[in-house]
């Protein structure tokens, strides 16, 4: 038994959809949303530094990658993301660094950390500059190299 097929007319075939159109985000939501991760960021770091009362890298690649997935989920595939979310992630390691400072120095001194890191913020950050150690400026490189990793593979 044999069957005669006769395709329909090319007419009424339905069109395909258009595909999906390239996210291509915000860049004015980015730069707050990864600054405001990196801040946060950066005080968990702080705060977890100095309840272990240890560095660890691990935790300064960890502010980056946060910085910099928060930075391309909202900015898209934009170039500049890499840098800005390095950039960003080197405050974030300088804000953990210097709460880990104030927890410190409040809990020799007496001083409380609100007052560190308001009004008596510039000395804070004296003494953190006079005591720095090439373990934190390493970690400072880990923390950037992660985050400036992280946006660029993300992006594509």
């Amino acid at each position: 038994m044999s069957q005669n097929f006769t395709p329909p007319a090319p007419d009424s075939y339905t069109a395909a959809p258009a595909p999906a159109p390239a996210r291509s985000g915000n860049i004015g939501l980015a730069i707050p949303g990864a600054a405001v991760t990196a801040l946060a960021a950066g005080a968990a770091y702080g705060g977890i530094m100095s309840a272990i009362n240890f560095q660890i890298g691990y935790l300064a690649a960890g502010v980056g990658f946060l910085v910099a997935l928060v930075a391309v989920r909202l900015g898209g595939r934009n170039p500049i993301l890499p840098v800005l979310s390095a950039v960003l992630t080197l405050g974030g390691v300088y804000a953990g660094y210097v709460l880990d400072t104030a927890i410190g120095i409040e809990k020799r001194q007496g001083i409380p950390v609100g007052e560190l890191l308001t009004t008596d913020f510039a000395n804070l950050n004296q003494y953190y500059v006079d005591n720095i150690d090439p373990i934190s400026i390493l970690f400072y490189g880990i923390g950037a190299y992660a985050a400036f990793q992280t946006a660029r593979k993300a992006a594509n």
